[in-house]
């Protein structure tokens, strides 16, 4: 399959998974506020929560299954891992959600926070790849 087509079913089941979880129970798929819930909030809230986590595992495992050669992973210094770890963790919170939950669901809802959000982690990550690539010479 082709690296287009594979980013096309990719993104139309993350679509279709948002659009089912919406439709089923009434709740948005921002995967930071799904994971942030399953430590608060009544027991059969952390039930769902902990199926849809579980299921994103699962389902990666499964077609890890599937991928002749899978790509290899990335790694760096643990410092730098952590700390690039915890100014998500900042980012999620400071911008009251994720890539998932503002990108996909909240634009397909025509929220503006989530324009506004997505315009901004756009804008930082487009501006992050320059400076490492170009200013300080890492290779991407």
């Amino acid at each position: 399959m082709n690296d287009w087509a594979n980013g096309l079913l990719g993104g139309v089941l993350i679509g279709c998974a948002a659009v089912l979880l919406l439709w089923s129970i009434g709740r948005i798929a921002g995967i930071s506020g799904i994971a942030s819930g399953v430590f608060a909030g009544a027991r059969s809230e952390r039930d769902w929560r902990i199926a849809f986590i579980a299921g994103l595992a699962i389902a990666g495992a499964v077609t890890m299954q599937f991928v002749p050669s899978p790509p290899r992973m990335q790694t760096g210094p643990t410092a730098l891992l952590l700390a690039a770890g915890l100014l998500v963790g900042f980012g999620t919170r400071l911008g009251n959600g994720c890539t998932s939950g503002h990108g996909v669901c909240g634009l397909g809802r025509f929220s503006r926070r989530s324009l506004a959000a997505v315009v901004t982690f756009m804008s930082a990550a487009m501006t992050t790849t320059f400076v490492v690539r170009h200013v300080i010479g890492t290779p991407g």
